[in-house]
């Protein structure tokens, strides 16, 4: 089967940031930010994405495109005679279903509050009780599911390249300016010295745990979600300054994100820690006390169903291309299998909050919780530090070759001084971290 190529660079790079930009930017980072003291978790998480996530990303770009392979595959394929790497890839699949078992509902939300703000009924909305409805839940998820393997059911160049081009520069345009509107509400000073200056004390190692998780969740690095875009691409440009400019627009979102949620927030007296509901409830309250509050709600709602509509597309690419190479299926006729997967594992997330009660950790954890815990605490900071240690250890790829494949074509090259920092330094941060995330995870 032929490997389908990238018609662009840019096409390449506003569809790798679509993938990295989504819910992760603008519905967890915001709260998580709020939760954990505003500038000082914004500071470490900066640090994170560039101490680790430059490296990772750069990995996953140099083993995508040096495979040309589904993640299922890559490590299979670039693995020495009679080492054993390949079972991963079956991790990195794994991973991208859990993700969208729980991130397809959440899409789902995003639309049903859109289409609530468009049609006038948000005064009305609330979000413990749209959760509790499963009608809503199983009726906008099926919506999702349905939008994202219909565009993949055409060609690459003609559905998600050409899709995400568009969706990627609205949703930039939409959030510039929805953050210059609340630069100039009352309490953006407030808001922004919050959200930008850091205190200190209070950096832990929980905000350092959930800074990086953040990090990797962000730009779905660990299991293959950044790898099969650089299969998609060819030999002309060196694959750590195009890291950087996905990790640049990926921030830039986030940042956005947090300067259009925090001046509202000190404007309207509304708590910057609500935590998952800051941004459904807390920036419906917001725009149903704004003049001309129903237009910036339905433009906000709209730009974040662009956010998670990027991921999700993405994302499903990935399985969509996996199953391909496993089955050799038509593009449709793999799209119509996979979307009936996904619609069916994403079932527990849109009813575990009404029909199926299920709860895994602490009391009040719901499905949801599960299949992030899965992800986001697992599978990307473990399928992240596998990653380095397969690209930069004698036991498995190897520097030399990684190296030689990052480094091709013109644009920012890893420099020989950079070696212990991809070799030693990311490795033990990521499993330093991780450990100590897992010790202290709150399980019960």
């Amino acid at each position: 089967m032929k490997r389908e190529q990238l018609g662009s660079r840019f096409g390449f790079i506003m569809l790798s940031a679509g993938c990295a930009i989504g819910c992760g930017n603008v519905w967890k980072f915001p709260w998580m930010c709020g939760q954990n003291g505003g500038g000082s978790f914004m500071l470490v998480y900066i640090l994170c994405l560039i101490i680790l996530g430059i490296p990772a990303l750069t990995m996953e770009f140099s083993i995508g495109r040096a495979a040309q392979a589904s993640p299922l595959y890559m490590y299979r394929k670039l693995q020495k005679p009679g080492q054993k790497w390949g079972g991963f890839g079956w991790m990195c699949f794994a991973g991208n279903l859990a993700l969208m078992a729980f991130y397809t509902v959440v899409c789902g939300w995003l639309i049903y509050y859109f289409c609530k703000f468009l049609t006038g009924g948000n005064e009305s909305l609330g979000f413990a009780s749209m959760i509790s409805n499963p009608a809503i839940n199983v009726t906008f998820l099926l919506v999702t599911v349905l939008i994202a393997f219909i565009v993949l059911s055409f060609n690459l160049q003609g559905g998600l390249e050409r899709i995400t081009k568009i969706l990627m520069s609205a949703l930039l345009v939409l959030m510039l300016v929805l953050a210059i509107h609340s630069l100039l509400l009352q309490g953006a000073g407030d808001g922004m010295r919050f959200y930008l200056k850091p205190d200190f004390s209070k950096i832990n190692g929980t905000v350092v745990v959930g800074a990086m998780n953040q990090a990797f969740f962000t730009l779905s690095t660990g299991m293959g979600g950044m790898a099969i875009f650089g299969s998609y691409i060819g030999k002309d440009r060196a694959l750590m300054g195009e890291a950087i400019h996905v990790i640049a627009l990926d921030t830039l979102v986030a940042i956005l994100a947090g300067i259009i949620i925090f001046p509202a927030c000190f404007t309207y007296g509304l708590e910057v820690n609500a935590g998952p509901s800051l941004l459904f409830d807390t920036m419906a309250t917001v725009f149903n006390h704004m003049s001309g509050g129903r237009l910036w709600g339905s433009l906000f709602f709209l730009f974040m169903i662009f956010a998670a509509m990027s991921t999700v597309l993405g994302v499903c690419e990935n399985i969509l291309a996996m199953v391909r190479e496993l089955t050799g299926w038509s593009r449709p006729k793999g799209s119509l299998i996979c979307g009936i997967v996904v619609f069916l594992l994403a079932l527990t997330t849109a009813l575990g909050f009404n029909l199926i009660h299920f709860q895994p950790f602490t009391d009040g954890t719901t499905w949801l919780d599960f299949w992030d815990f899965i992800v986001s605490t697992n599978i990307l900071p473990l399928g992240s530090l596998i990653l380095a240690l397969f690209c930069c250890s004698r036991l498995g790829w190897g520097w030399d070759r990684f190296v030689k494949e990052a480094n091709t074509g013109t644009g920012l090259k890893i420099q020989k001084w950079q070696k212990p920092l991809f070799q030693y330094i990311v490795p033990a941060i990521i499993a330093a971290i991780y450990i100590y995330g897992i010790a202290t995870f709150n399980w019960k």
